[in-house]
């Protein structure tokens, strides 16, 4: 008798494979959260983008508990994983059909992902040529409706 596991794995239907990164390992963050500004969430004037505190009596700066953190080399992440998505693939913006043809040697370490004033026919050209060349689309489904019928 034949395992019933192996019976499936054996006789399963030819399908496509997806293209999958060269070198799967574990990407850690040290840090998801963005570093905020100092005080932008009391005044409706300042950005939450961050700027160094430079008053000589800022708490901040002088890095008092219970505070904002103020960022430093050591939240870098690992050299080999920085600026990876989960997924293993670092992403590339592609706009048209020949920006992709640039990930055609590396569609194992990058993938596409299409900028997002593109139209949905443009879209749906690249979307197509990517399953072509086996690159991996991050955005793949954006503004594509299913046809309705009149």
């Amino acid at each position: 008798q034949i395992a019933s596991h192996v019976w499936l794995g054996l006789f399963r239907s030819p399908s496509i494979k997806m293209v999958a990164p060269i070198n799967k390992r574990e990407v850690v963050k040290k840090r998801t959260l963005k570093f905020t500004r100092h005080q932008s969430d009391r005044l409706k004037r300042l950005e939450t983008g961050w700027r160094r505190p430079r008053g000589i009596d800022n708490r901040v700066r002088r890095k008092c508990p219970d505070l904002f953190k103020l960022p430093g080399i050591g939240y870098r992440n690992n050299k080999k994983t920085r600026y990876m998505s989960k997924d293993g693939f670092k992403h590339f913006l592609v706009s048209n059909l020949k920006e992709l043809e640039v990930l055609l040697m590396h569609n194992h370490t990058y993938a596409a992902t299409i900028a997002h004033n593109i139209s949905s026919k443009n879209r749906k050209a690249i979307v197509e040529r990517a399953q072509q060349l086996n690159i991996k689309v991050t955005n793949g489904n954006a503004r594509l409706r299913s046809e309705e019928s009149a």
